[in-house]
């Protein structure tokens, strides 16, 4: 099961990588060819859609850079994080299916820079924190979710990619354990 976890997770990652994002150039680019890719012309301050894993690269080298409404910051968390506890353990709030993977690049990035500039290291433990605390009240209420009945389509659809697949497994574990612990067979000798 770990393995299927893990595989379904790394492959949710790689669509990820390839989905198209907003960037503004910060600066004037010809037309870069990759292979079987072209990529540009970008103007100085314009706003483009490309490829996740095209972004990044130019981002490194100061070419572009993502907007900030479509970056998580502590802000942000601290609201998920609130809505989260607000809620009942019925309820889950929805988020962008891309939310685990922007979340896993920030805190690695994060962590990257608190190395290199020690006064990051607050900023870094307080992202870290907050995203423990919203992964653990979602694995609470996925969990309850998958215990209980069948739930229906309305429950399931605010969960993520990588929730829905958890809630699945979950779900097909705890109907497995509860047939087999409530089944009750005479032996015969």
């Amino acid at each position: 099961m770990q393995t299927r976890t893990l595989t379904a997770l790394k492959n949710l990652d790689f669509i990820f990588e390839n989905t198209l994002v907003r960037i503004v150039a910060n600066r004037n680019l010809p037309e870069i060819m990759l292979a079987g890719l072209n990529v540009g012309p970008f103007e100085e301050g314009n706003e483009y859609e490309i490829y996740y894993w095209v972004a990044r690269e130019l981002q490194k080298n100061g070419s572009v850079h993502f907007r900030d409404e479509d970056l998580l910051d502590s802000a942000k968390l601290f609201k998920i994080q609130w809505k989260e506890r607000a809620q009942t353990a019925g309820q889950i709030s929805r988020l962008s299916d891309e939310f685990y993977p922007k979340l896993r690049r920030y805190l690695a990035e994060l962590k990257e820079e608190s190395v290199k500039a020690p006064e990051k290291m607050h900023e870094y433990e307080t992202f870290r924190s907050l995203t423990h605390d919203i992964a653990n009240s979602r694995l609470r209420k996925i969990v309850a979710l998958a215990s209980a009945p069948t739930q229906s389509e309305q429950i399931t659809k605010n969960f993520t990619a990588e929730e829905r697949h958890l809630y699945a497994q979950l779900s097909t574990l705890i109907r497995s354990w509860r047939t087999q612990i409530l089944k009750f067979e005479v032996e015969e000798e």
